[in-house]
């Protein structure tokens, strides 16, 4: 009874929201994008508000070029926003996208990030989770977990099974382990091939991004097991990026026979 409870319940979740990302991996999407906009907002505000933001007009007008090169070569409702890109002054080496257009690179991260196109190829990966609605997948199958597992909680108080403390806390580790991080892995993966193309199309060397993926596995490293982490390894981006390569070089060789690419610099 109660296994067939929370497996109708998941099935009404996927069936009433069910979508298709830009590489036809399906997704369950509950919110709208006009609140997910306002929860970007929001939270770029206070981040703003917490973090110094860099003076510097050349790195500004930098990071700005290749962001604005990249948001040009994406899809309509994506480009049609009003993006606010705003750089940290800090030494993390990271950047972020947020639904509602607003995009953050933190200074450190220019320090790894050699030349443009490897900029370029973490500015796609962020813009890319964007464009794929990943914010909304990510709050959709929280909120799918929670209403299982808050099902699964009920249904045994009422059939007064044994053990429900201990049982709860095996099945919400299994649902962490296996819905919750694969999901996030998978869209660190599905960012990493969006956004290799959004830099081919925009004219950025695409090859430049195995540089750059090599480039923080030397800056950073850990022992976290993949399994486990919310991120693919380095070496299988990097394998998934060669894999993609050929098509993204054919796309980039198009733009660069156009003489149409980028020339953004420090």
């Amino acid at each position: 009874m109660l296994k067939k409870l929370m497996l109708t319940t998941t099935c009404a979740l996927l069936i009433a929201a069910c979508a298709q990302s830009p590489t036809g991996r399906r997704q369950m999407m509950l919110f709208n994008d006009a609140d997910l906009g306002k929860m970007g907002a929001q939270t770029f505000e206070a981040m703003k508000a917490e973090t110094p933001i860099a003076k510097d007009a050349k790195t500004n007008n930098y990071v700005k070029c290749v962001a604005n090169s990249l948001l040009a070569v994406t899809p309509d409702n994506t480009r049609a926003q009003s993006w606010e890109i705003v750089v940290f002054e800090a030494d993390q080496v990271n950047a972020f996208a947020l639904p509602g257009g607003k995009i953050g690179v933190y200074t450190g991260l220019l320090k790894v990030a050699e030349n443009q196109n490897q900029l370029a190829a973490v500015i796609g990966h962020e813009i890319a989770h964007v464009v794929a609605g990943h914010s909304n997948e990510r709050l959709s199958t929280n909120q799918g977990i929670q209403t299982i597992l808050a099902l699964g909680d009920a249904g045994m108080k009422a059939y007064g099974v044994r053990y429900q403390q201990e049982l709860m806390t095996a099945f919400g580790l299994g649902a962490q382990l296996g819905v919750a991080l694969p999901f996030s892995r998978a869209h660190e993966s599905e960012s990493d091939i969006i956004g290799l193309d959004l830099m081919a199309k925009a004219g950025f060397e695409p090859r430049q991004a195995v540089n750059l993926w090599q480039n923080m596995a030397a800056a950073g490293g850990g022992g976290t097991p993949e399994f486990m982490s919310t991120h693919p390894l380095p070496e299988t981006r990097i394998k998934d990026l060669r894999a993609k390569m050929p098509e993204a070089m054919k796309t980039f060789n198009e733009r660069k026979a156009a003489s149409a690419l980028p020339g953004c610099k420090m």
